[in-house]
């Protein structure tokens, strides 16, 4: 309940000295809570900055009836970083394509058709086994854990049938 008196005092007189003992407590946690959810070093720094200043800010936003301080400051965290992967992942205008893409070359069409014509006769000669273990990995996008739910295999024989498939192909593909 300590630091709820803390917020309530940097709400209502703009307490530097509560601010200083709270960011002194949940900076470094902060900081350590974003890099092990695989945020950079430089990353975890300029997001704890910014989730302290939030804090100072929007103090008021505060309801110790709705969430523990804790709870509260980790969830701006977990959002801040997340605010900011998605933007460092948004492309930039200039980085657009304008127009309309450039057409294939005929002989890059000829060529790619041949190839999935010919890795559509390797799959359908795979043994009926692992020809569904690919179908269903590959083409029906489903994991190899969502695979062996849905046929009772164990993982381990899923993997094992995946991979010798895999390598047949490749081999016919050569």
């Amino acid at each position: 309940m300590a630091w709820v008196s803390h917020v309530e005092a940097i709400r209502d007189r703009k307490d530097q000295a509560a601010f200083a003992e709270l960011f002194g407590y949940f900076a470094p946690r902060v900081k350590a809570f974003l890099m092990k959810s695989g945020a950079s070093p430089d990353l975890a720094e300029e997001c704890t900055q910014e989730v302290m200043a939030t804090l100072w800010r929007k103090a008021h936003m505060f309801d110790p009836a709705k969430a523990s301080v804790s709870t509260w400051i980790f969830t701006v965290a977990r959002n801040r970083k997340i605010d900011i992967l998605r933007k460092e992942r948004r492309p930039e205008p200039e980085d657009l394509p304008w127009g309309p893409e450039a057409e294939p070359e005929q002989e890059e069409v000829m060529t790619l058709q041949q190839e999935s014509k010919k890795l559509g006769k390797a799959i359908a000669d795979l043994p009926d086994k692992q020809k569904d273990l690919i179908l269903k990995a590959y083409y029906g996008e489903l994991s190899h854990s969502e695979i062996a739910e849905q046929t009772g295999l164990p993982l381990g024989t899923i993997k094992s049938r995946i991979r010798l498939a895999l390598d047949r192909l490749r081999r016919q593909m050569k």
